[in-house]
Formats: C-alpha cells, structure tokens, sequence
C-alpha cells in the first residue's frame, strides 16, 4: 500500500525537529554538528504509525538559511506539510521562503503548527494564528488545520496525530504510473554491502534483483537488498521513504541530486522548456539569460533562464522560459523545479517542466515570440496525443523510438500502446523502422514529398532535356540525413499521389515530358539525319559536335541522350552511337550469318561488314552485352 511522506517547513529553531520527536519518539538529528549547534544540517528521517494504520514516512528539512539547499531536496516527493511557526517569533524570513519552495514544488495539502505555546500567553497565540491565516490566505494551505503544541509538554501533540490520521485517511493512495523513480538524496557505504542510497520513490516500484541505472551519469546496477524504514522489504513502490543497496556501483560514482531508475526510463539533458514564475517577493524585474541555481529533485545545478516570449519579467508574472544548464538533469514533464539567485542566495521563483528534450527556441522577433507562447499553450492545454505529435513534428526527419517519446511524454506501457494505437490509425503517426520502432510525423513526411516536388519542378525547368534526377541525388538534396528506408517512403507515397515516377535510377514528375524548343528539334532532326547516312562508321562524339559547331556542346551531348531514350538511336560505347534502323539491319545480317555458318571471329565479322577494328570490337561488344552472342574463346556463337 503507498505510503504517505510528511515534510516539515518553516524558519531555524522553530522547533521542527522537536516536534518529529515528540509524534515519534525519534531523533532525526544524526550528526555531531547538529547536535553541537542545536541546528538541523542535513535531511533527517522518521515514521508514525498512525490509528488508520498508514505508516507516514516523515522528513525533517533543515531550517537555516544556509542550509535551504538541502532543505529543498528533502521537499522533493514529499505529499503532505507539516507548516511550523513559532509561537515566540510568528512569520519569519526562512518561513515565507520555505513556504514558497512548498509552493513551487506542487505540494498540495498539510497543516499548520504553532510551536512553542508554552512560551507564550493565550492573547500573543491569538495574534500569532492571526498572523498566519493572513500569511497562508489565497494559498494551498489557506483552509489547513492550524494546531498549536507544546513539544516540551507534549500539549497539542495528540491533536497533531489526530489531524494527520485524517489527513493521511483522506489521501489517494493509487499507485503512481510509470517506471520507478527515487531521487537521491543521500548516499552512503556500508561493509560488506557496497553503496546505499536513499531518497522518496515518487513513481513506479522495484524488486529485489532488478536492474537500475543512476541518471544522468548512466551508472547501471542491480538491486541487492531495500529498507523501509529498518525494515528488509521485496520490494517498494511509490511514496515511501526508502534505502536501497545496489550491487556493481561504488558510492564515488553516484551524488545527491542523480535518479535511480527503470533502465530507459530517462534521459540526460542541458536544456528544459518550462513555466517559470518569478516570485511577488522579489524587488526587481528578470532580465534574460540571469545566471543562477536550478534545485530539480534532489539535484542543484548552475544555469540560465533564457525568457522566450518577453524582455524582461516583472514580479508576481508568469512567463515561457528555457533552462540552460551548465549541467545535465533527467526530468519527466510535469516535475516541479525550484530557482535560487546566484548570489545573494534567495529562493525567486520556479515551475513545471513541459519538456525534457528541445530544441534551442529562438526569441528575437515577436513572430519568434509568438510561436514560443503557441507552443507552451499547447504544452499546457494539449492533450497526450497533441503532444505526441508535437514531439514528433520537433523531431523531424530523425523522428523518435517508442522510448525516446516515452521519456518525453513521461508516459509508457500499456498507456503509450493506446496512444499510439489512436494516433497510428488516425494517420497521424508513421512507423518507419518497425524493427527498432521509429516514428515520425506523418506531416514529416508529407513535407518530405512537397519538397520533392519542387526539386523536382526547378530541376526539369533548369533541364529540359533531361529525363529526371538520380534518386541518390533527389535523396540528398532533400536531406544530406534522410535515411534510405525514409526515402523509398517518400517515393511510395509521392507515386501514389501521382506526383513522381521513378524509371530505374532516375526520378521525374509524373507530367514531367522532354519537349525541344525550336533551336533543339531542329538539331534533333539534323542528328538522326547525321547518322543515318553515317551507316555504320559512325563519327565520335567529338566529330559530331565539330560538325554541329553552330550549336552549343552541351545541347548536343544533351540531345544524343534524349535520342537514346526515345529509341532513336543506340549507345554502343562510350563514342559511338548508330542508328537503330541501321543497327537493327546489321542485326539480322549477322543472325543469318550464323545460323548459316554457326560461328564468328573478329576477322569474319571485318569481311562481312567491311568495318576496321575501331568500328568492329565495339558492334561485337555491344551484341555480346545485349545477349544476342556469346563469346567463347575467339568465337561467337548465337545465344
């Protein structure tokens, strides 16, 4: 059953950590430091077995400005909020700031706890739970239970326990979908077991002897023995705070801040297409590209918000915006981040992650801007199957594999299945590769074809003489990454539309027809005229075009294979070309030549066409490469 998490929040020595121990009975402040100073440092950890019978996994964040940072990992897959204020002190500096972190990072229900009570009389409690009310107005915890304790007495405590019991009772415990995901918040070794980690599973769940991999530094491991709460367990699943052994890792090669994961489960990224609201609290608008630190789970990396439809952001505003990480991070979409300053380090404001995996968006001009705002409209509004497309579109000619747009859409399984299923059918989405399940758009494709069609129509206008373009170049000025299997794709489907024709290895417009201008069907007639009377010792190349100076070179070369095509004339070599009536006349002469005298030599085939050698080898050449003789030793022979 999926265990509920409670994290405390609110300003140092407001007693967060006194009131763990009073519900539980445990000390969460482990370090020597801690207990030096009287102050929280790292994460602590507790539980409360509560009437309902839940177990509530509990983490006690440190309060200290300093310190925020880990207070932030802590909050990361955390479902309930234990809110604490101090009766002696009221809203304090950590507390509005911890308050926003709670915020940002989507945590949706708690409570609010006024320590201290024993410190104070009945009317300064009063205005302190006035001051609150008015603080938390407007926000998630607006209508919370504010309970007033005593952790030193124990007045109160019961009544928390009360309040949670409910709490927690009311809360979905449906499993979250997906593969397993547990940021890492802390990491340790332990003899004769190897590393540990431990963090809040926010998705999924694992067994004993999975496979796992640590992104984004892509560590694998196996899973060899989980804890919940100092208890051996087989496996564990969303929601509960969780220790966990892997087998074949060293604890140097992971960090706080890395995901341990379902294989293929997640990507490695420097950049993330994200809501960012920038804090009311702040006393100044954000400008473009502003250095500073990204907390995601349990990671803090350096980076820059590139602002995508406005100069500059005025606080309390909203706007598009891309993360640029000096760092990689692995994210879902629909995760919630946190952004500090630089320096002077303050909390300023934060987001929802919409995409893990884009491209850099250009913001220059207000066209440019507008397309950033329709594409977050779509991220916001769009349903799966719309973003699923817009993914694909994104990816263009590369397209994506089933786990690529898994990781993109955070959605898989049998979920995903359906989604491609609809869009599949729908002709929405085309598999390119079954083998390896690549998808691309089908309007990819169809901009594919379109494009084709204009290579095509410039080229035939540039070539009018010209039959077509090879499809090796067609493929290239297409695309220099268009795969084959694409390309044949592409020609398929402009064939059926009736746009393309291939004819061996060329490729023209299904219109496409030769046709000569005055100039050419003039030379056109000249050239048949040329070598026909030419019989058989027909001049070179060269010869004809120095006998047809008055035209250009190219145009003659370019006719010679237009008469080629339309079987007007034959290509024997390289140089030579003879007229098919002509042609087809030495071809009966030598067929009945043979069937006559059964063979040919080179010598026979001089006297019976009177030819030299130069014209000879070639004809004897040509009708073995036609199949008409066969060559064996110096003799032909009928086929």
């Amino acid at each position: 059953m999926r265990e509920i998490v409670l994290g405390t929040a609110g300003h140092v020595d407001h007693g967060k950590t006194s009131l763990v121990r009073a519900l539980t009975g445990i000390e969460t402040d482990r370090l020597k430091e801690e207990k030096v100073r009287g102050i929280t440092i790292e994460l602590g950890f507790a539980h409360l077995d509560l009437p309902c019978g839940h177990r509530l996994g509990i983490v006690d964040v440190p309060g200290h400005e300093r310190f925020v940072r880990n207070m932030v990992a802590g909050a990361a897959g955390i479902d309930l909020v234990a809110f604490v204020v101090a009766a002696d002190e009221g809203i304090m500096p950590q507390t509005r700031e911890h308050f926003e972190i709670c915020r940002l990072l989507g945590v949706q229900r708690g409570l609010v706890v006024i320590t201290k009570q024993d410190m104070v009389d009945l009317e300064w409690l009063e205005l302190v739970t006035d001051e609150v009310r008015e603080f938390l107005r407007g926000s998630f915890l607006e209508d919370a239970p504010i309970v007033p304790v005593s952790s030193t007495t124990g007045q109160g405590i019961d009544e928390v326990r009360r309040v949670l019991d409910q709490l927690v009772t009311a809360s979905d415990f449906s499993e979250a979908t997906g593969p397993f995901r547990l940021p890492v918040d802390r990491v340790f070794s332990m003899k004769g077991f190897g590393a540990v980690v431990t963090g809040s599973s926010i998705s999924g769940r694992i067994s004993l002897g999975d496979e796992v991999c640590f992104y984004p530094r892509l560590v694998s491991g196996k899973i060899r023995g989980i804890q919940v709460h100092g208890q051996e367990r087989n496996e564990v699943e969303a929601g509960y705070r969780t220790a966990i052994n892997v087998q074949g890792v060293d604890k140097e090669q992971i960090h706080r801040g890395d995901v341990l994961a379902s294989p293929d489960s997640l990507a490695s990224t420097y950049m993330i297409d994200a809501d960012f609201l920038y804090l009311s609290g702040n006393d100044k608008p954000l400008q473009n590209r502003r250095r500073v630190r990204v907390h995601v789970g349990t990671a803090e990396v350096m980076g820059r918000i590139a602002l995508l439809d406005v100069e500059e952001l005025p606080p309390g505003e909203t706007a598009a915006a891309q993360l640029l990480l000096e760092e990689p991070v692995s994210v879902w979409p629909g995760d919630h981040y946190v952004v500090r300053s630089y320096s002077p380090v303050h909390t300023i404001g934060g987001g929802v992650i919409w995409n893990c995996a884009p491209p850099k968006r250009r913001r220059f001009s207000e066209s440019q801007r507008q397309v950033n705002r329709e594409i977050f409209s779509l991220y916001r509004e769009g349903t799966p199957e719309d973003l699923a497309l817009f993914h694909l579109r994104e990816s263009g000619i590369a397209g994506l594999t089933r786990r690529e747009l898994a990781v993109r859409l955070g959605i898989f399984g049998k979920r995903l299945q359906k989604l491609l299923e609809r869009s599949i059918s729908a002709r929405r989405v085309l598999i390119v590769e079954p083998d390896k399940q690549r998808m691309i758009a089908v309007e990819t494709l169809e901009g594919l074809v379109v494009k084709a069609e204009k290579l095509l129509t410039d080229f035939h206008g540039e070539n009018p003489l010209k039959s077509g373009l090879s499809a090796e170049e067609l493929r290239g000025r297409l695309a220099r990454s268009l795969s084959a299997r694409l390309f044949q794709i592409v020609l398929q489907e402009a064939d059926k539309k009736g746009v393309l024709k291939q004819e061996g290895s060329l490729i023209r417009l299904a219109s496409h027809q030769v046709s000569l201008a005055g100039d050419a069907e003039t030379l056109r007639r000249e050239l048949l005229a040329f070598y026909r009377a030419a019989g058989l010792q027909v001049p070179t190349i060269r010869e004809t075009i120095e006998a047809h100076g008055k035209y250009p070179q190219e145009l003659v070369r370019e006719l010679l294979v237009v008469l080629v095509r339309d079987g007007e004339l034959v290509k024997v070599s390289e140089d030579l070309y003879y007229d098919a009536g002509v042609l087809d006349a030495l071809r009966a002469k030598l067929v009945a030549f043979l069937a006559g005298e059964g063979e040919i030599d080179a010598p026979r085939f001089k006297n019976l066409t009177g030819l030299t050698r130069k014209f000879s080898i070639p004809l004897l050449e040509y009708f073995d490469r036609v199949k008409l003789t066969l060559r064996i030793g110096d003799v032909r022979r009928l086929r």
